[in-house]
């Protein structure tokens, strides 16, 4: 996208005189330097000069600064000699006796008086002109600067300088047609684009234009893009600017920015503003002593200047965060941003779009949408567009000109687990542990109601430290989870572990990762979801930063997450107990399903269920 730029006129380097005029020295000195360093002066003692003098080889001499200068002449050279001058009342007379008879040969002596200047002269030379000289240099640069900052458009630190990206409207390519996954979002946000094409038939009835919407959501949910997608649509200039550029390190300076981008974005209007990651500046101001005097300056300032412009002009502002909990509640009250608009992680449907969207850009055949859709819950649409570009990589790397379901699938297991490592061996013993550990999942998985089908058992080491993995996919969307749902989770957890202890009678370090997510879950049933007979529906837990990373403290006496802990420990208990109990009783499915794992390294969910459905006959 081209910002738009003022053209300015082409200027003449102001250092190029300076740059000229060295150039000119050295060259000066080059040719004058070696005549000068011809004609060298050596330094004598007083004696010698005496004796010079008194022998008649001296020709002339000169007395200046406490330093007498003479040549002699020997061996038919005349030579420059210096020396110091010494209290000698006979020095006259002795230049005077060795006159010679012919004029041309007598010494030819004087004093040099230093001509003084005047203490004015001395105060500008010294002062005044140094001091004028500076100045001078020191408005050339910043000219300099300012004439390379206009002409790169760049954002340099400067008071009233907004440092926002301004794109005409010509400039937007976006439209809601580019994004996809977030259809109540889009159907919020018409509104707002009908609004600027047709304003008279809201003004007409008395309604004003929403001053500002927020766009809260994870990571990748693509707030960023539907923002540009409304200025796409709404066909005006859009001003986009992250809310650390606000951020300054002199108190005033984040202010005037704010000043700034609110008086160009009213001189353009109709227009839109775009405000990404708005936490950095919109953080509730502290109440106490210590808090941040430029961040809140500048809050301070966008609630003044969101309060000060007429929304009937056609200046709408949009904000983006991942963290809404910390916005303070003046910014998020009517009158400023009057609607929120959630950008939620897209269900099955919006994953197919958002796929769709994606694979338009790249060459494929035959793409099973709803297997990539169903094995990518709880993707975003960024992870879902590098997805797709991996499976593009893939192709490539293949030496194939088309994208295939194939390709598709192994992205998604780059993305999660890592990449294939082709150079790491398992020895024997160690393949077969990884192999009954992951046909255990697999098995518990399957003999369960409830639990997500096996898609996929593999014993291919990955980047991310797994040995392997058993893909499970769901078969529908699930919003809501009982309590027994939960449970068979963590029995799948748990089902590795319990593998290894049925099969081999010992267990080793391969079931980290299935502790920590039974754990977390385990956890989860108490705390936050009143799955515990003991405690019931009270909470017990908050969940912090629920955009990122789902941080949760507990809210409760430190007798009461003691005894939390006993509760985790006892669903985890009961889970593993129950896991070891069906591979125990279908000791035939594990050898048989872990042998041909063996052999063939990676199976399918199909493979697996059939060697499960004969065993069963």
């Amino acid at each position: 996208m081209k910002k738009e730029q003022n053209q300015t006129p082409k200027r003449v380097n102001p250092y190029m005189g300076f740059l000229w005029s060295i150039l000119v020295l050295l060259l000066l000195n080059g040719l004058i330097f070696p005549k000068i360093a011809e004609k060298q002066i050596i330094s004598t003692d007083y004696g010698s000069f005496i004796e010079k003098v008194d022998s008649g080889k001296v020709k002339d001499v000169a007395i200046k600064s406490n330093q007498i200068y003479f040549t002699a002449e020997e061996n038919g050279k005349t030579i420059a000699y210096q020396t110091g001058e010494i209290n000698d009342p006979q020095l006259v007379n002795r230049l005077l006796n060795a006159q010679s008879p012919n004029p041309d040969k007598r010494i030819a002596f004087n004093q040099i008086v230093p001509r003084e200047n005047s203490p004015i002269l001395d105060f500008l030379l010294m002062w005044i002109l140094p001091g004028l000289v500076f100045y001078l240099l020191w408005r050339q640069a910043g000219k300099s600067i300012q004439a390379r900052m206009n002409a790169s458009g760049g954002n340099f630190m400067s008071f009233g300088n907004s440092g926002a990206k301004i794109y005409a409207e010509s400039d937007i390519k976006t439209t809601f047609a580019d994004v996809a996954g977030q259809d109540e979002a889009k159907e919020t946000l018409k509104e707002i684009v009908d609004f600027l094409h047709n304003p008279t038939k809201y003004t007409t009835i008395g309604a004003t234009l929403p001053k500002g919407a927020l766009l809260v959501g994870p990571p990748g949910t693509g707030k960023t893009l539907i923002a540009r997608a409304v200025a796409g649509e709404a066909k005006v200039p859009f001003f986009a600017i992250s809310g650390s550029e606000f951020v300054q390190m002199f108190v005033g300076m984040g202010a005037a920015k704010v000043r700034d981008l609110f008086k160009q974005a009213t001189e353009k209007a109709p227009c839109i503003i775009f405000i990404d990651e708005i936490d950095a500046i919109g953080k509730r101001r502290d109440t106490g002593i210590g808090g941040n005097d430029e961040r809140e300056q500048t809050l301070n300032q966008l609630l003044t200047e969101m309060d000060g412009f007429d929304g009937r002009k056609g200046v709408v502002i949009l904000a983006a965060t991942n963290r809404p909990e910390t916005l303070d509640k003046a910014l998020l009250r009517p009158g400023r941003f009057d609607r929120r608009i959630q950008m939620e992680l897209p269900d099955l449907e919006g994953r197919k779009a958002i796929l769709n969207v994606h694979l338009k850009k790249v060459k494929h055949e035959n793409i099973d949408m709803d297997i990539v859709a169903r094995a990518t819950a709880g993707s975003s649409g960024a992870e879902l567009a590098n997805i797709v570009n991996e499976a593009a990589l893939r192709a490539v790397r293949m030496g194939r000109n088309l994208v295939t379901t194939s390709d598709l699938e192994e992205s998604v297991e780059t993305v999660i687990a890592g990449a294939q490592k082709k150079n790491k061996i398992l020895s024997t013993k160690e393949k077969e542990t990884v192999a009954y550990h992951e046909i255990g999942h697999a098995l518990v998985a399957a003999m369960q109601t409830n639990s997500a089908p096996v898609h996929k058992i593999t014993i291919i080491p990955r980047t991310s430290g797994a040995l392997g993995y058993t893909m499970q996919v769901e078969s529908n969307e699930q919003s809501l989870l009982s309590k027994e749902d939960l449970f068979n989770r963590i029995v799948t957890y748990t089902g590795g572990r319990s593998a290894e202890e049925v099969m081999f009678g010992s267990f080793t370090t391969g079931a980290s990762n299935d502790i920590e997510q039974a754990t977390k879950l385990a956890r989860a049933m108490v705390t936050r979801y009143g799955m515990s007979d003991k405690y019931d529906m009270m909470e017990l837990e908050t969940v912090n930063n629920a955009y990122l990373g789902n941080d949760s403290s507990l809210v409760c006496s430190n007798e009461t997450a003691a005894d939390i802990d006993k509760e985790v420990l006892g669903i985890i208990k009961k889970a593993h107990e129950k896991a070891k109990s069906i591979i125990s009783a279908n000791k035939e499915i594990m050898h048989k399903a872990a042998s041909f794992l063996i052999e063939k390294e990676t199976i399918t969910g199909d493979e697996f269920m059939k060697i499960v459905h004969e065993n069963n006959k």
